[in-house]
Protein backbone atom coordinates (compact mmCIF):
# COMPACT_ATOMS: atom_id res chain seq x y z
CA UNK A 1 0.00 0.00 0.00
CA UNK A 2 1.06 3.60 -0.55
CA UNK A 3 -0.05 6.97 0.71
CA UNK A 4 0.81 8.59 -2.63
CA UNK A 5 -2.15 10.42 -4.22
CA UNK A 6 -3.59 8.67 -7.27
CA UNK A 7 -3.58 11.93 -9.23
CA UNK A 8 -1.57 15.12 -8.75
CA UNK A 9 -2.44 18.70 -9.64
CA UNK A 10 0.04 21.56 -9.93
CA UNK A 11 0.00 25.12 -11.20
CA UNK A 12 3.31 25.80 -12.92
CA UNK A 13 3.64 29.15 -14.59
CA UNK A 14 0.44 29.62 -16.57
CA UNK A 15 -0.23 25.90 -16.88
CA UNK A 16 -2.40 23.58 -14.89
CA UNK A 17 -0.55 20.25 -14.79
CA UNK A 18 -2.26 16.92 -14.15
CA UNK A 19 -0.15 13.86 -13.36
CA UNK A 20 -1.71 10.39 -13.32
CA UNK A 21 0.07 8.77 -10.39
CA UNK A 22 -0.59 5.04 -10.20
CA UNK A 23 2.49 3.74 -12.02
CA UNK A 24 2.32 0.25 -10.47
CA UNK A 25 -1.23 -0.08 -11.83
CA UNK A 26 -0.19 1.38 -15.21
CA UNK A 27 -1.98 4.57 -14.13
CA UNK A 28 -5.38 2.93 -14.55
CA UNK A 29 -8.23 5.32 -13.81
CA UNK A 30 -10.32 5.02 -10.68
CA UNK A 31 -13.64 6.70 -10.00
CA UNK A 32 -12.01 9.09 -7.53
CA UNK A 33 -9.38 10.08 -10.12
CA UNK A 34 -12.10 10.88 -12.65
CA UNK A 35 -14.01 12.96 -10.13
CA UNK A 36 -10.94 14.88 -8.98
CA UNK A 37 -9.81 15.55 -12.53
CA UNK A 38 -13.21 16.84 -13.64
CA UNK A 39 -13.46 19.09 -10.59
CA UNK A 40 -10.02 20.56 -11.17
CA UNK A 41 -10.62 21.11 -14.88
CA UNK A 42 -13.80 22.97 -14.01
CA UNK A 43 -11.89 25.23 -11.65
CA UNK A 44 -9.07 25.89 -14.11
CA UNK A 45 -11.53 26.69 -16.89
CA UNK A 46 -12.56 29.79 -14.93
CA UNK A 47 -9.13 30.66 -13.54
CA UNK A 48 -7.58 33.58 -15.43
CA UNK A 49 -4.01 32.80 -14.40
CA UNK A 50 -4.24 29.37 -16.09
CA UNK A 51 -4.22 29.49 -19.89
CA UNK A 52 -3.48 25.83 -20.70
CA UNK A 53 -3.75 22.36 -19.20
CA UNK A 54 -1.13 19.61 -19.52
CA UNK A 55 -1.76 15.97 -18.63
CA UNK A 56 1.10 13.54 -18.14
CA UNK A 57 1.78 10.37 -16.14
CA UNK A 58 4.20 8.93 -13.59
CA UNK A 59 6.46 6.02 -14.43
CA UNK A 60 7.93 4.83 -17.71
CA UNK A 61 5.62 1.97 -18.66
CA UNK A 62 2.28 3.65 -19.22
CA UNK A 63 0.46 6.89 -19.71
CA UNK A 64 -2.78 5.12 -18.74
CA UNK A 65 -3.81 1.54 -19.50
CA UNK A 66 -7.53 2.27 -19.11
CA UNK A 67 -10.10 2.09 -16.37
CA UNK A 68 -9.63 -0.03 -13.28
CA UNK A 69 -11.29 -3.06 -14.87
CA UNK A 70 -10.89 -5.37 -11.88
CA UNK A 71 -12.75 -2.93 -9.64
CA UNK A 72 -15.43 -2.39 -12.26
CA UNK A 73 -16.00 -6.13 -12.56
CA UNK A 74 -16.33 -6.47 -8.79
CA UNK A 75 -18.81 -3.60 -8.62
CA UNK A 76 -20.83 -4.92 -11.53
CA UNK A 77 -21.10 -8.45 -10.18
CA UNK A 78 -22.17 -7.07 -6.80
CA UNK A 79 -24.78 -4.78 -8.35
CA UNK A 80 -22.92 -1.80 -6.88
CA UNK A 81 -24.10 1.53 -8.31
CA UNK A 82 -20.48 2.66 -8.54
CA UNK A 83 -20.10 0.57 -11.71
CA UNK A 84 -22.47 2.66 -13.82
CA UNK A 85 -21.42 5.82 -11.93
CA UNK A 86 -17.86 5.22 -13.14
CA UNK A 87 -18.92 5.20 -16.78
CA UNK A 88 -21.34 8.09 -16.39
CA UNK A 89 -18.67 10.30 -14.87
CA UNK A 90 -15.92 9.08 -17.20
CA UNK A 91 -18.00 9.91 -20.27
CA UNK A 92 -18.90 13.31 -18.86
CA UNK A 93 -15.19 13.96 -18.32
CA UNK A 94 -14.41 12.89 -21.90
CA UNK A 95 -17.02 15.33 -23.21
CA UNK A 96 -15.76 18.12 -20.97
CA UNK A 97 -12.24 17.64 -22.34
CA UNK A 98 -13.58 17.64 -25.90
CA UNK A 99 -15.26 21.01 -25.32
CA UNK A 100 -12.63 22.46 -22.97
CA UNK A 101 -12.27 26.23 -23.45
CA UNK A 102 -8.48 26.26 -23.04
CA UNK A 103 -5.71 24.36 -24.86
CA UNK A 104 -5.44 20.82 -23.49
CA UNK A 105 -2.10 19.10 -24.04
CA UNK A 106 -1.69 15.35 -23.54
CA UNK A 107 1.92 14.22 -23.15
CA UNK A 108 1.62 10.51 -23.92
CA UNK A 109 4.32 7.86 -23.67
CA UNK A 110 4.09 4.14 -22.97
CA UNK A 111 0.80 2.24 -22.90
CA UNK A 112 -2.35 4.23 -23.66
CA UNK A 113 -5.50 2.18 -23.98
CA UNK A 114 -9.23 2.46 -23.32
CA UNK A 115 -9.93 5.06 -20.68
CA UNK A 116 -6.40 6.41 -21.07
CA UNK A 117 -7.20 7.26 -24.66
CA UNK A 118 -10.30 9.07 -23.44
CA UNK A 119 -8.32 11.54 -21.33
CA UNK A 120 -5.72 12.08 -24.07
CA UNK A 121 -7.25 12.08 -27.52
CA UNK A 122 -10.02 14.68 -27.24
CA UNK A 123 -7.85 17.71 -26.51
CA UNK A 124 -6.18 19.88 -29.13
CA UNK A 125 -2.68 18.39 -28.68
CA UNK A 126 -1.64 14.73 -28.49
CA UNK A 127 2.15 14.66 -28.08
CA UNK A 128 3.29 11.12 -28.71
CA UNK A 129 6.47 9.68 -27.20
CA UNK A 130 8.56 6.99 -28.85
CA UNK A 131 7.44 4.24 -26.41
CA UNK A 132 3.74 4.78 -27.01
CA UNK A 133 1.54 1.72 -27.51
CA UNK A 134 -2.03 2.70 -28.39
CA UNK A 135 -5.03 0.35 -28.57
CA UNK A 136 -8.76 0.09 -28.04
CA UNK A 137 -8.85 -3.60 -27.00
CA UNK A 138 -12.34 -3.75 -25.54
CA UNK A 139 -13.91 -6.38 -27.82
CA UNK A 140 -11.47 -8.87 -26.31
CA UNK A 141 -12.99 -8.49 -22.84
CA UNK A 142 -16.65 -8.39 -23.82
CA UNK A 143 -16.84 -4.61 -23.71
CA UNK A 144 -16.84 -2.16 -26.66
CA UNK A 145 -14.65 0.75 -27.79
CA UNK A 146 -15.93 3.66 -25.72
CA UNK A 147 -14.64 6.94 -24.18
CA UNK A 148 -15.58 8.72 -27.41
CA UNK A 149 -14.30 6.05 -29.81
CA UNK A 150 -17.70 6.09 -31.49
CA UNK A 151 -16.79 9.57 -32.68
CA UNK A 152 -13.03 9.63 -33.25
CA UNK A 153 -12.43 6.18 -34.74
CA UNK A 154 -14.77 6.59 -37.75
CA UNK A 155 -12.96 9.84 -38.58
CA UNK A 156 -9.60 8.18 -39.09
CA UNK A 157 -8.44 7.55 -42.69
CA UNK A 158 -10.49 5.07 -44.70
CA UNK A 159 -11.71 2.07 -42.70
CA UNK A 160 -8.89 2.22 -40.17
CA UNK A 161 -11.25 3.07 -37.30
CA UNK A 162 -13.36 -0.01 -37.92
CA UNK A 163 -10.24 -2.17 -38.06
CA UNK A 164 -8.99 -0.79 -34.73
CA UNK A 165 -12.41 -1.07 -33.08
CA UNK A 166 -12.90 -4.71 -34.02
CA UNK A 167 -9.38 -6.09 -33.65
CA UNK A 168 -7.86 -3.98 -30.86
CA UNK A 169 -4.73 -3.67 -33.00
CA UNK A 170 -1.84 -1.80 -31.41
CA UNK A 171 -0.26 1.30 -32.92
CA UNK A 172 3.13 2.84 -32.21
CA UNK A 173 4.38 6.37 -32.63
CA UNK A 174 4.85 6.25 -36.40
CA UNK A 175 1.39 4.81 -37.02
CA UNK A 176 -0.26 7.31 -34.68
CA UNK A 177 1.38 10.18 -36.53
CA UNK A 178 0.42 8.75 -39.93
CA UNK A 179 -3.26 8.37 -39.12
CA UNK A 180 -3.58 11.70 -37.31
CA UNK A 181 -4.25 10.55 -33.75
CA UNK A 182 -0.95 12.08 -32.66
CA UNK A 183 -0.51 15.75 -33.44
CA UNK A 184 3.26 15.62 -32.82
CA UNK A 185 5.95 12.95 -32.40
CA UNK A 186 8.36 13.62 -29.55
CA UNK A 187 11.75 12.04 -28.80
CA UNK A 188 12.45 10.82 -25.29
CA UNK A 189 15.53 12.95 -24.60
CA UNK A 190 13.76 16.29 -24.76
CA UNK A 191 10.67 15.64 -22.66
CA UNK A 192 11.80 17.58 -19.59
CA UNK A 193 12.69 20.59 -21.71
CA UNK A 194 9.37 20.27 -23.51
CA UNK A 195 7.47 20.44 -20.24
CA UNK A 196 9.49 23.46 -19.13
CA UNK A 197 8.69 25.25 -22.38
CA UNK A 198 5.00 24.36 -22.19
CA UNK A 199 4.65 25.68 -18.65
CA UNK A 200 6.48 28.97 -19.12
CA UNK A 201 3.72 30.52 -21.21
CA UNK A 202 5.33 30.19 -24.64
CA UNK A 203 3.15 29.70 -27.70
CA UNK A 204 2.07 26.06 -27.67
CA UNK A 205 2.20 25.57 -31.43
CA UNK A 206 5.73 26.94 -31.55
CA UNK A 207 6.86 24.77 -28.64
CA UNK A 208 5.39 21.64 -30.19
CA UNK A 209 6.89 22.41 -33.59
CA UNK A 210 10.28 23.01 -32.01
CA UNK A 211 10.32 19.72 -30.10
CA UNK A 212 8.64 17.56 -32.72
CA UNK A 213 10.69 15.13 -34.73
CA UNK A 214 9.83 13.45 -38.03
CA UNK A 215 8.22 10.08 -37.22
CA UNK A 216 9.67 6.90 -38.61
CA UNK A 217 7.93 5.24 -41.54
CA UNK A 218 4.52 3.85 -40.68
CA UNK A 219 3.86 0.17 -41.31
CA UNK A 220 0.14 0.91 -41.16
CA UNK A 221 0.27 3.00 -44.32
CA UNK A 222 1.21 -0.08 -46.34
CA UNK A 223 -1.74 -2.02 -44.93
CA UNK A 224 -4.24 0.77 -45.58
CA UNK A 225 -5.48 -0.50 -48.98
CA UNK A 226 -6.15 -3.98 -47.57
CA UNK A 227 -7.79 -2.55 -44.46
CA UNK A 228 -10.07 -0.43 -46.63
CA UNK A 229 -10.99 -3.36 -48.87
CA UNK A 230 -11.89 -5.62 -46.00
CA UNK A 231 -13.27 -3.37 -43.28
CA UNK A 232 -15.50 -1.20 -45.47
CA UNK A 233 -17.97 -4.11 -45.65
CA UNK A 234 -21.39 -3.67 -44.07
CA UNK A 235 -21.39 -6.87 -42.02
CA UNK A 236 -18.95 -8.88 -39.95
CA UNK A 237 -19.57 -11.90 -42.14
CA UNK A 238 -18.62 -9.92 -45.23
CA UNK A 239 -15.52 -8.54 -43.51
CA UNK A 240 -14.40 -12.09 -42.75
CA UNK A 241 -15.17 -13.16 -46.33
CA UNK A 242 -13.07 -10.34 -47.75
CA UNK A 243 -10.22 -11.16 -45.38
CA UNK A 244 -10.38 -14.77 -46.55
CA UNK A 245 -10.11 -13.58 -50.16
CA UNK A 246 -6.94 -11.55 -49.57
CA UNK A 247 -4.01 -12.88 -51.56
CA UNK A 248 -0.44 -11.84 -52.25
CA UNK A 249 1.44 -9.59 -49.86
CA UNK A 250 -1.50 -9.21 -47.47
CA UNK A 251 -2.62 -12.85 -47.24
CA UNK A 252 -0.67 -13.60 -44.06
CA UNK A 253 -1.85 -10.38 -42.46
CA UNK A 254 -5.47 -11.23 -43.30
CA UNK A 255 -5.16 -14.74 -41.89
CA UNK A 256 -3.80 -13.29 -38.68
CA UNK A 257 -6.67 -10.81 -38.44
CA UNK A 258 -9.22 -13.59 -38.91
CA UNK A 259 -7.59 -15.50 -36.05
CA UNK A 260 -7.73 -12.41 -33.85
CA UNK A 261 -11.40 -11.74 -34.59
CA UNK A 262 -12.27 -15.32 -33.69
CA UNK A 263 -11.10 -14.67 -30.12
CA UNK A 264 -13.35 -11.65 -29.57
CA UNK A 265 -16.81 -11.51 -28.03
CA UNK A 266 -19.33 -11.97 -30.86
CA UNK A 267 -21.80 -9.47 -29.40
CA UNK A 268 -18.99 -6.95 -28.78
CA UNK A 269 -17.94 -7.20 -32.44
CA UNK A 270 -21.49 -6.56 -33.62
CA UNK A 271 -21.82 -3.58 -31.28
CA UNK A 272 -18.47 -2.12 -32.37
CA UNK A 273 -19.26 -2.36 -36.07
CA UNK A 274 -22.59 -0.60 -35.59
CA UNK A 275 -20.86 2.07 -33.50
CA UNK A 276 -18.50 2.82 -36.35
CA UNK A 277 -21.34 3.20 -38.83
CA UNK A 278 -23.57 5.32 -36.57
CA UNK A 279 -20.70 7.38 -35.16
CA UNK A 280 -19.56 8.45 -38.62
CA UNK A 281 -22.67 10.61 -39.01
CA UNK A 282 -23.28 11.70 -35.41
CA UNK A 283 -21.85 14.57 -33.39
CA UNK A 284 -19.62 14.00 -30.38
CA UNK A 285 -22.24 14.42 -27.66
CA UNK A 286 -24.65 12.08 -29.45
CA UNK A 287 -21.88 9.48 -29.63
CA UNK A 288 -21.31 9.72 -25.89
CA UNK A 289 -25.00 9.18 -25.23
CA UNK A 290 -24.94 6.10 -27.46
CA UNK A 291 -21.99 4.71 -25.51
CA UNK A 292 -23.80 5.22 -22.22
CA UNK A 293 -26.80 3.33 -23.56
CA UNK A 294 -24.55 0.45 -24.57
CA UNK A 295 -22.60 0.24 -21.32
CA UNK A 296 -25.81 0.09 -19.29
CA UNK A 297 -26.72 -3.08 -21.18
CA UNK A 298 -23.19 -4.51 -21.09
CA UNK A 299 -23.12 -4.28 -17.29
CA UNK A 300 -26.36 -6.27 -17.19
CA UNK A 301 -24.97 -8.91 -19.54
CA UNK A 302 -22.43 -11.71 -19.23
CA UNK A 303 -19.54 -11.26 -21.63
CA UNK A 304 -17.82 -8.35 -19.86
CA UNK A 305 -17.47 -10.28 -16.61
CA UNK A 306 -16.35 -13.42 -18.41
CA UNK A 307 -13.90 -11.53 -20.61
CA UNK A 308 -12.23 -9.78 -17.68
CA UNK A 309 -12.02 -13.08 -15.83
CA UNK A 310 -10.35 -14.85 -18.75
CA UNK A 311 -7.98 -12.10 -19.88
CA UNK A 312 -7.12 -10.15 -16.73
CA UNK A 313 -7.92 -12.21 -13.63
CA UNK A 314 -7.35 -15.89 -14.42
CA UNK A 315 -5.35 -15.15 -17.57
CA UNK A 316 -6.40 -18.43 -19.18
CA UNK A 317 -7.47 -16.53 -22.33
CA UNK A 318 -10.34 -18.97 -22.76
CA UNK A 319 -13.49 -16.87 -22.38
CA UNK A 320 -16.80 -18.67 -22.71
CA UNK A 321 -18.82 -16.06 -24.55
CA UNK A 322 -22.60 -15.93 -24.35
CA UNK A 323 -22.74 -16.52 -28.13
CA UNK A 324 -20.74 -19.24 -29.82
CA UNK A 325 -20.55 -17.46 -33.18
CA UNK A 326 -21.27 -14.19 -34.95
CA UNK A 327 -24.32 -15.76 -36.59
CA UNK A 328 -25.80 -16.58 -33.19
CA UNK A 329 -26.29 -12.88 -32.45
CA UNK A 330 -29.66 -11.58 -33.65
CA UNK A 331 -30.42 -8.13 -34.98
CA UNK A 332 -32.92 -7.68 -32.16
CA UNK A 333 -30.21 -8.24 -29.58
CA UNK A 334 -27.97 -5.65 -31.19
CA UNK A 335 -30.83 -3.14 -31.35
CA UNK A 336 -31.41 -3.57 -27.62
CA UNK A 337 -27.94 -2.24 -26.79
CA UNK A 338 -28.57 0.96 -28.77
CA UNK A 339 -32.11 1.65 -27.52
CA UNK A 340 -32.77 4.86 -25.60
CA UNK A 341 -32.72 5.02 -21.81
CA UNK A 342 -35.59 7.47 -21.33
CA UNK A 343 -35.03 9.42 -18.12
CA UNK A 344 -31.73 7.60 -17.65
CA UNK A 345 -30.00 9.12 -20.69
CA UNK A 346 -26.53 10.54 -20.16
CA UNK A 347 -26.59 14.24 -19.27
CA UNK A 348 -23.45 16.05 -20.29
CA UNK A 349 -24.16 19.44 -18.71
Amino acid sequence: MTDEPEILFEEIGRAGVITLNRPRALNALTLSMIREMHSRLLAWADESRIDRVIIRASGERAFCAGGDIRQLREWGLAGDANAIAFYREEYRLNAFIKHYPKPYVALVDGIVMGGGVGVAVHGKYFLCGERTIFAMPETGIGLFPDVGATFFLPRLPGSLGTYLALTGARLGQADLAWCGIATHSIGGAGVDRLIDDLTDGADIDEVCAHHARPPEKSTLSGLAPAIDRCFSADSLQEILARLSDEVGDHADWAAGVIAILQTKSPISLHIALRQMREGAIADFDACMRVEFRIVNRVLNGRDFYEGVRAVIIDKDNQPQWAHQSLDAVTQGEIDTYFAGLGAGELKLT
